[in-house]
């Protein structure tokens, strides 16, 4: 489920964060769900807890999951909608990167051809069924 890489300059709890969110954006956390124990993912993803720790503080900064004392971190209720809107907010940046590839003399359809590749090859790991 979850998978770090270790020759990635990502930060070890900023892959975590994103994986998490896709995770839950695909269904495989649903609302209400818990996510794993930062013990047993930091066990199994050979991390440090504290790593872990951040990570889960972040997606609950986000909203994407809440705490129940003595329990552990569960999936909230808006998560999936939460994830989306904030993944639509690099719709602006898209945007601004066009204009500029635009004035670099790159044809609207070789950017076009790009992004399509990228959607084709961006299939969902994490889709369940």
């Amino acid at each position: 489920m979850f998978a770090i890489d270790r020759q990635s300059q990502t930060p070890v709890y900023e892959q975590v964060i994103a994986q998490a969110e896709t995770l839950i954006e695909a269904g495989y956390f649903a609302p209400n769900e818990p996510l794993p124990s930062v013990r047993t993912l930091a066990r199994d993803l050979s991390i440090n807890p504290n790593t872990l720790q951040k990570a889960y503080a972040e997606l609950e900064r986000k909203q994407l999951c809440y705490t129940v004392p003595g329990s552990g971190r569960y999936v909230s209720e808006k998560a999936v909608e939460q994830v989306r809107r904030e993944r639509r907010n690099v719709l602006p940046e898209i945007e601004r990167l066009s204009r500029q590839l635009k004035k670099a003399g790159v044809p609207l359809e070789e950017l076009m051809e790009r992004v399509r590749a990228a959607y084709d090859e961006g299939g969902n790991e994490y889709d369940k069924g």
